[in-house]
């Protein structure tokens, strides 16, 4: 099979048996009538059902599928990190098992690519989701394009459709650690370009497995890894603090030299003082400790070595 053309399409499975043969059968009739060529790369997330072994069979059937399971469930992230190091495609884009990307965004993208965009994103305007889910996806949002280095586009964006020269760029310059695929994919720039669509509810319409520990977890890697604000914040704050206390040290001096200690004929009790100040920069210094402490961590996992994902060697043990 040419390379050249060659759509690797990357389908991230957790807790996926029911759903996998529906995307390749939907897939495979779309880009059939396209023409456009694909490989069909199933990552299973380190699922405890049936999903890997339906995954093996569908490619014993397809000579244009393939397998591969993670040791354990590292999320969808990693998985698409993995997806990725395998793809021999000349372009990429990954894709959930629920439907929530719909089909033919894909093929939009593709000819995109043709056209000689390297970058696509698909960006949700719409979504047809709860509404705490909305609320808390346009704060983080909102959060990470205020105080990071990269821009989200409108509604925000979980995706991309990329070149092979952005999957090399991934594959050998990125340690996926403590991070995302689309973060990393904007701080490279390469112009992006953007495809509005609508997001569906999808195929899972029970308890989400795209629990709040991992939409925290994420939240956090993707703000810390894109975002130099909080040391920045801390060091500002220290600064400026440091220079209200001088002011009102030499205030306070001046007043016991020179003045009277009975401000606006009040006079505070020194004690109150004394604890709301120390209750206060306490807390200032704890918070800006934990700052500084996600970063010494990063750091620290960083140079340990160790890999974002692992793909288990004997993929049908």
């Amino acid at each position: 099979m040419k390379h050249d053309k060659l759509l690797s399409v990357i389908l991230l499975s957790y807790y996926s048996c029911d759903r996998i043969n529906i995307a390749y059968n939907k897939l495979k009739e779309l880009l059939a009538k396209e023409r456009i060529p694909f490989e069909f790369i199933i990552v299973d997330d380190g699922s405890e059902d049936q999903s890997f072994q339906i995954a093996k069979e569908l490619e014993a059937k397809a000579s244009n599928v393939y397998a591969y399971q993670l040791s354990r469930n590292y999320t969808s992230n990693y998985a698409w990190f993995a997806g990725l190091s395998v793809c021999k495609g000349a372009c990429a884009v990954a894709i959930p098992d629920d439907e929530q990307q719909p089909y033919q965004t894909i093929v939009e993208m593709y000819h995109l690519w043709e056209q000689g965009r390297q970058v696509i994103i698909p960006n949700r305007t719409v979504r047809d989701d709860p509404w705490s889910s909305r609320i808390f996806s346009i704060a983080y949002y909102k959060i990470i394009n205020a105080f990071s280095d990269i821009v989200y586009p409108e509604g925000g964006a979980d995706l991309a459709f990329i070149d092979r020269e952005i999957i090399d760029m991934l594959n050998n310059r990125i340690h996926p650690i403590n991070t995302a695929v689309v973060p990393e994919i904007l701080r490279l720039g390469f112009s992006p370009a953007y495809l509005p669509y609508r997001r569906p509810i999808g195929l899972n319409k029970g308890k989400s497995r795209w629990t709040f520990k991992k939409r925290y977890r994420l939240a956090k890697d993707v703000f810390f890894s894109a975002s130099s604000f909080p040391i920045k914040f801390i060091t500002n704050l220290g600064f400026w603090t440091a220079f209200l206390s001088v002011a009102i040290m030499i205030f306070y001096v001046y007043i016991a030299a020179f003045g009277n200690r009975q401000f606006w004929g009040i006079t505070v009790p020194g004690w109150t003082s004394i604890i709301l100040f120390i209750t206060f920069f306490g807390g200032l210094i704890l918070l800006s400790l934990g700052i500084i402490a996600e970063y010494i961590w990063r750091i620290y996992e960083e140079v340990k070595g160790r890999p974002g994902y692992i793909i288990k060697k004997n993929r049908y043990s």
